[in-house]
């Protein structure tokens, strides 16, 4: 009996400190047959933060000439071209015309006063003067009304009606190579639009059957291009019309200008 006691005794005894060697183990120290070493694994945590930062930098965002150069690429070099082009000579005339009209702005009442005073103190020669010495349509008028007064103010008149519809024929030029370019850039934009979704329905024929993964990125591609027309027609759009009304200021300062200078004129006959 006390042999068999002893016997449990040294088997518990056993037992129990095989448990604690596995308690050990468990708690994060390598075996003896593990081949895994502390090396490995900073190596392998290393990998994965490199690997978690590379994906971080791969979606931070792009700048915005980055996305625009990409989805120019997208888009196709032989159409995003055009409507590149129409963009670039749509905006040169534009600020040719901005640049011409706001030159040819004039204080009308300053330069009225002038002539005025002018006619008073010199005649029309001195007033023809001031005229030449004055850039703008309105001056240009005036002095081709001043150099026929000795032929009566209906003729002067006449003169200023017929001038001043030239004047506004240079204030107008360029407009229609601007509405030319506004309607050409979405029309090359929808052509590159339907050339792409040929493409596209020419891939599906070649399938024999509808991916949408296979389809869906033509069809992108061929969008692009109708977007970039519209945009260019936007931009363009906004520029013609305030060219339009800076045409139509001046031609309304023009007519006021010139009903002015008969009123002088008349004056100024009425005292010789």
């Amino acid at each position: 009996m006390k042999k068999l006691f002893a016997f449990f005794a040294v088997f518990a005894m056993m037992t129990l400190g095989a448990s604690t060697i596995y308690a050990q183990n468990d708690a994060g120290e390598p075996a003896e047959g593990d081949s895994t070493t502390v090396e490995e694994v900073v190596e392998t945590e290393t990998v994965v933060e490199e690997v978690a930062a590379d994906e971080t930098e791969a979606e931070a965002p792009k700048g915005i000439h980055k996305q625009i150069k990409a989805k120019f690429i997208e888009g196709g070099a032989a159409f995003m071209s055009f409507v590149l082009l129409a963009l670039i000579f749509g905006l040169a005339l534009c600020i040719e015309r901005i640049i011409y009209l706001n030159l040819a702005s004039t204080n009308t009442k300053k330069l009225l006063q002038a002539i005025e005073d002018a006619l008073n103190e010199g005649g029309v020669e001195a007033a023809k003067e001031v005229c030449r010495n004055t850039r703008g349509p309105v001056a240009s008028i005036f002095y081709q009304g001043l150099d026929r007064i000795d032929e009566g103010i209906e003729v002067v008149e006449k003169s200023v009606v017929a001038y001043g519809s030239v004047q506004m024929g240079l204030l107008e030029k360029g407009l229609t190579w601007i509405s030319l370019f506004i309607a050409l850039a979405p029309m090359l934009g929808f052509m590159g639009t339907v050339i792409g979704m040929i493409d596209a329905f020419d891939k599906i024929q070649a399938m024999g059957d509808i991916s949408a993964t296979a389809v869906a990125g033509g069809i992108k591609v061929a969008l692009i291009t109708t977007v970039s027309g519209l945009i260019v027609a936007i931009i363009l759009q906004v520029f013609y019309n305030y060219i339009v009304s800076k045409i139509d200021g001046i031609v309304n300062t023009m007519e006021d200008a010139s009903i002015s200078l008969l009123d002088i004129l008349v004056k100024y006959n009425m005292k010789k």
